[in-house]
């Protein structure tokens, strides 16, 4: 008996810790401030990030898309460290004519070959 009423609480637990890791806060967001379509083969995007560390460096993925909701392009977008929320505005070079840009998403997990080098 005693051991069911354990197994039933830590199930519980692993359940609430699952949880908040996938519905809970994200440390990270990004909100769209404007799209410019530049041709036929580029859209401008501008976005803001804001972090709940803004001390720490940040990766967003943007990606262009067309009418039909495709995607036509995709571009890794370095986001250094800050004061607070930044915006940051990147041209995604595209395979087709777009007319919208997204931002697919962002994490605190820097790739290397993102990072600036640092200057002596």
């Amino acid at each position: 008996m005693a051991a069911g009423l354990l197994l039933t609480v830590l199930a519980g637990v692993a359940v609430a810790v699952v949880g908040y890791r996938n519905l809970g806060t994200t440390p990270i967001r990004s909100d769209v401030l404007g799209v410019t379509i530049l041709g036929g083969d580029a859209v401008r995007l501008r976005l803001t990030v804001i972090r709940d560390d803004p001390a720490r460096p940040a990766v967003c993925i943007v990606r262009a898309r067309s009418e039909d909701g495709q995607e036509t392009g995709r571009k890794e977008v370095y986001v250094p460290p800050a004061a607070g929320p930044i915006v940051l505005s990147t041209v995604v070079r595209t395979s087709r004519p777009s007319v919208t840009a997204d931002v697919y998403g962002c994490s605190q997990q820097v790739p290397a070959y993102l990072v600036p080098p640092v200057s002596s």
